[in-house]
This record gives structure tokens, C-alpha cells and sequence, in this order.
């Protein structure tokens, strides 16, 4: 199988970032990593492994991108809005930076968003900002408002909230989406979500799914057994929907 190792210096976060590259061909898939995982995780979890046929024959081509959550959602030692910042900073890096990459790289114009857990969040908030760069989205296990505390997790913005925390929450900023041109580029959009039963953020899930439903945007929802939340169950998942 083809893989390929980057590193380079990110002008919009002034700092060296790495990713892997898997494949040779096809659609490209952005893969971001799970809370504060790195860009080599996809692979140590297996998930290349279960997409390696797929991969070898030339229909995907993953982008499997790092993270800076220590940097900025999950940096309890800066303010909240340093932390929507840097994570606005990020957004930017994958916009100007990776994706070009990947064109360059790959010119198939089909560009699939892709991600497990916090990375089905950074999947899903990039594409439903962004639509028009992403002919589908797949994700997994994910929370879709990161301001409000469920179970065991805590809100990640200590109460504080802005307009930036509230264009980087898709349960957030959705509901009250009226821009005709992207609505329209949503419903042209593929979108796959699961999550298990028992995953604490169900209730996230089963609202984003409402509101997509809401606007007219077509999308497949899947709730699994059991909290469905690990690697062995993404192994699945992948296979299936990806």
C-alpha cells in the first residue's frame, strides 16, 4: 500500500504540522484524528488496514491530518476564546493548506470529509461551514456541541460563549442556517452519521439529524448496539459506510 509522510510549516498556526498520506488514487478523504489524537492514529487504530482494498485498487486516498485540541478546545490553561481562536486558526490551516495539498497531490475532484468521535465533530463542523469542498461527509461517534457538558464530559468553554463559539457548533449555528447557496450545496452533499445507543451523545446525534431533516437535507443516520465508541467498532463502521 502506498503511503507517503509530510511535514511542513503552517503559516496560519506558526507551527510545524505533520500527515500521512495513504493510496494512490480515487476520492480523497480528510481524516482528522479523535480528541486530541495525532495524524498517525487512523492507522495505529486499524482503519487503514480495514480500507486497504480499497486503497490498493485505487478508490480512496486518505489525508490523514493532525490535531492542535491540546492547543486550543482542550486548553484549560488560555481563556476561552484563545481557544476558539486557535481552533479557528486550524480551520484555516486545513482550508489554505492541506486541501490545496491534496489537490495538488490527487486532482480527483471528489473530496470526502471523514472523522471518529471529536474527529466526526471537526469532520462535520468543516463540512457543514464549508459544504461546497465536500462531496460527502462520514461521521462517526460524534458530538456536535462541544459548549454543553453530557455525562462524564465537560462543556469545553467553561460557560463562556461567543459568536465564534457558535459558528464551531453545528447544533448550534444549523438550526438557524438560512443561506439558500448552502443549503443547497448541503442537500447536494452525502452525509452518513452513526452512533451507538448507549454513546452519551446520542441525544447530540438524534438532534443534528432533526435539524438536517428540518432543512431538506438528505442525509443517513444508523444508530449501532451498545455505545459502539471504539476502534473495533469504526473497523466496521468504515467498511460499510466509507
Amino acid at each position: 500500500m502506498h503511503r507517503e509522510y509530510h511535514k511542513w510549516f503552517s503559516p496560519n498556526l506558526n507551527r510545524d504540522m505533520e500527515l500521512l498520506v495513504f493510496g494512490h488514487s480515487g476520492a480523497r478523504v480528510l481524516v482528522f484524528p479523535t480528541r486530541r489524537g495525532r495524524f498517525y492514529e487512523y492507522e495505529e487504530l486499524g482503519l487503514v488496514n480495514a480500507l486497504a482494498d480499497r486503497l490498493e485498487n485505487g478508490w480512496l486516498q486518505l489525508f490523514c491530518v493532525d490535531s492542535v485540541d491540546r492547543e486550543s478546545i482542550y486548553n484549560r490553561y488560555i481563556p476561552p476564546p484563545e481557544r476558539i481562536k486557535r481552533h479557528g486558526q486550524y480551520e484555516e490551516y486545513i482550508l489554505n493548506e492541506v486541501l490545496p495539498f491534496s489537490r495538488l497531490k490527487n486532482p480527483q475532484p471528489f473530496m470526502i470529509s471523514h472523522g471518529c468521535s471529536l474527529g466526526a465533530y471537526h469532520a462535520a463542523n468543516i463540512a457543514f461551514r464549508h459544504p461546497q469542498w465536500f462531496g460527502k461527509l462520514v461521521a462517526l461517534s460524534g458530538r456536535y456541541d462541544l459548549s454543553a457538558p453530557v455525562a462524564e464530559f465537560r462543556g469545553l468553554f467553561d460557560n463562556y460563549y461567543d459568536e465564534d463559539i457558535y459558528f464551531h457548533n453545528p447544533n448550534h449555528f444549523l438550526p438557524n442556517l438560512g443561506d439558500g447557496i448552502v443549503l443547497d450545496e448541503l442537500r447536494r452533499m452525502q452525509i452518513v452519521m452513526t452512533v451507538g445507543a448507549a454513546d452519551p451523545f446520542l441525544n447530540s446525534n438524534l438532534a443534528l439529524s432533526e435539524t438536517l431533516g428540518l432543512k431538506n437535507v438528505s442525509h443517513e443516520f444508523y444508530i449501532w448496539d451498545g455505545r459502539a465508541h471504539q476502534a473495533d467498532d469504526w473497523y466496521k463502521m468504515v467498511q460499510i459506510y466509507l
